[in-house]
């Protein structure tokens, strides 16, 4: 009976699955996870320019910086949505499910 080398940190469901198995399962929830850090990113930087807007209370450098740090933050968002409908269109267009990564012919 071979027992293996195995990680006791690591959840029942992870610690056996071979190692494309695990790559399988990680790649798409890396890919998930980054979105989801995008829009937190994109919030805090759109409630950060909104302060910066009200605290700046009309002075004209203040308010510039506000809308640059809006702006860049909503060109970001754009960005974020747009590699996602690129991610979306490719497994359509190729049926390659990017976000459920099956590499089976490694093994």
């Amino acid at each position: 009976m071979d027992q293996g080398i195995k990680n006791p940190a690591l959840g029942e469901g992870i610690r056996d699955l071979s190692g494309i198995e695990f790559f399988n399962k990680l790649l798409p929830n890396l890919i998930t996870l980054s979105f989801v850090v995008g829009a937190v990113i994109f919030i805090a930087i759109i409630i950060v320019g909104a302060i910066q807007w009200i605290i700046s209370g009309g002075d004209k450098a203040g308010t510039e910086s506000a809308k640059g740090k809006i702006t860049n933050a909503v060109i970001g968002l754009v960005i974020l949505l747009s590699l996602f409908a690129i991610i979306y269109v490719l497994e359509n267009f190729f049926g390659i499910k990017l976000l459920e990564l099956k590499l089976n012919f490694l093994e």
